[in-house]
Parts: C-alpha cells; sequence; structure tokens
C-alpha cells in the first residue's frame, strides 16, 4: 500500500493528471485544478504531498493494470479517462444517473463520455449503464456472474445508504489483488463511519487515506 500510495503522490502523477485534462473538453474549474496541481509543484518541490482521485487512479491503473474497471459515478468521464488512458485496451463499466448540472458542471451523459474516452485513446470495450447505482448494478451483475474487476471506483450517491449499498452491491466483486477507489471522504465526513466498518475493519483489506481540506480519497487493496 505504501507503494501506491507513493505513486498518487509522485510527480508523475500530476504530470499525468494534466497532461489528461488538457485532452479532455474542458469545464468549469478544470483550468483552476490544473493550475492548483502546477503552483503547489512549483511552490513546494520535492516536498509537497497530494492525492486525489485522479492521481490515486492513475496509480492504481500503472501499478495493476487492469482489464476491467468498475465506476459507481461516471459523471463526465474524469476518472474513467484516467484509467483507460493508461490502460487503452481495458474493459470500463460505468453506472451514473447523469443528472443535469450535476456538482455545478453539464453532465451530458454516456454518449459524452465515450466521446471522452476516445479522446484519451482508450480502445477497449465500454458499457456505461443510466439508472439508480442501487438497482442498475445488482441487476447488471446478475446478468454477468462471471464478471469480477481489478480496479473499481465508487463515486455516486454520497448518502450514507447509498454508498453503503453500492460497497456492497460492487466489492464482491472486486478480485484479490484488486483496487478500490472512493472519493470525497474529506468533503462528507460521516461517509468516514462507512469506510471504517467496511474496509477498515475486515482483515481482507489494506487501506489508505489521504485528506486535505474539502480535498482527499480513499484507497484499498483486496488481500484476500
Amino acid at each position: 500500500m505504501a507503494t501506491l500510495a507513493a505513486a498518487a503522490m509522485s510527480d508523475e502523477a500530476v504530470d499525468f493528471v494534466c497532461g489528461l485534462l488538457a485532452r479532455l473538453t474542458p469545464r468549469e474549474g478544470s483550468a483552476t485544478g490544473q493550475y492548483f496541481y502546477r503552483w503547489a509543484q512549483a511552490k513546494f518541490g520535492k516536498y509537497w504531498r497530494h492525492a486525489d482521485i485522479l492521481t490515486a487512479l492513475w496509480a492504481a491503473a500503472t501499478l495493476i493494470r487492469p482489464t476491467s474497471y468498475l465506476e459507481i459515478g461516471v459523471h463526465r468521464g474524469r476518472s474513467a479517462a484516467v484509467v483507460g488512458a493508461v490502460c487503452p485496451q481495458c474493459a470500463i463499466y460505468g453506472f451514473d444517473l447523469w443528472i443535469p448540472e450535476y456538482g455545478g458542471a453539464s453532465n451530458p451523459g454516456p454518449a459524452f463520455v465515450q466521446g471522452e474516452l476516445r479522446a484519451v485513446g482508450h480502445r477497449g470495450s465500454v458499457a456505461l449503464v443510466s439508472g439508480d447505482s442501487r438497482k442498475t448494478l445488482p441487476a447488471f451483475l446478475r446478468q454477468h456472474p462471471d464478471l469480477y474487476f481489478d480496479l473499481i471506483t465508487i463515486d455516486g450517491d454520497k448518502s450514507v445508504l447509498g454508498v453503503a449499498t453500492d460497497f456492497a452491491n460492487a466489492l464482491p466483486r472486486l478480485k484479490v489483488g484488486g483496487v478500490l477507489v472512493f472519493d470525497d471522504l474529506p468533503a462528507v465526513p460521516v461517509l468516514g463511519r462507512v469506510w471504517q466498518r467496511v474496509i477498515r475493519r475486515d482483515r481482507r483489506y489494506v487501506s489508505w487515506e489521504f485528506g486535505h481540506g474539502q480535498l482527499g480519497v480513499a484507497v484499498a487493496v483486496r488481500l484476500g
């Protein structure tokens, strides 16, 4: 886990993410995010330590080279694009409600996400499912009983019930040695209790969390 954490906080991760964001369709705030990365690198140099969902996904995808990736909460596809750019042949499965103007940014839907993935060089299969993941994911997995994932991101419904349900539905399909990425722990502190109960108390997982202000990410590796 220390290796994955170091990779997520590396200059290489930041350089990759900045380059990737420049290839995606601009959204409100994207330029600010790139400026933050570069400003912090320039100001603090080798002493800067930062991780977020994008750098964590770069680290996970780079280290384990997933062939199958599940994402709950796709939005405009930035997270999926990180995985797709690192592993162009990876099969990507995404679940989202595609709520218009979600989080203060437009949410154009599956066709837009497909275009973003092509823009970063992804060539693998893509399945994007619309609807409430609490219902659509179990139905999809019942139709694909042999489908397991090397990498899973849970970044959808931020209610305690929503997150707990997504964990319950997705985690049984995470392969041994697979990586789980979970966003927004600092922004929604109550979700820390879910992470504590589901992941940190379970000896089948080893985990790491990075939190700073409203930013942060949690990562776990399944050991058994």
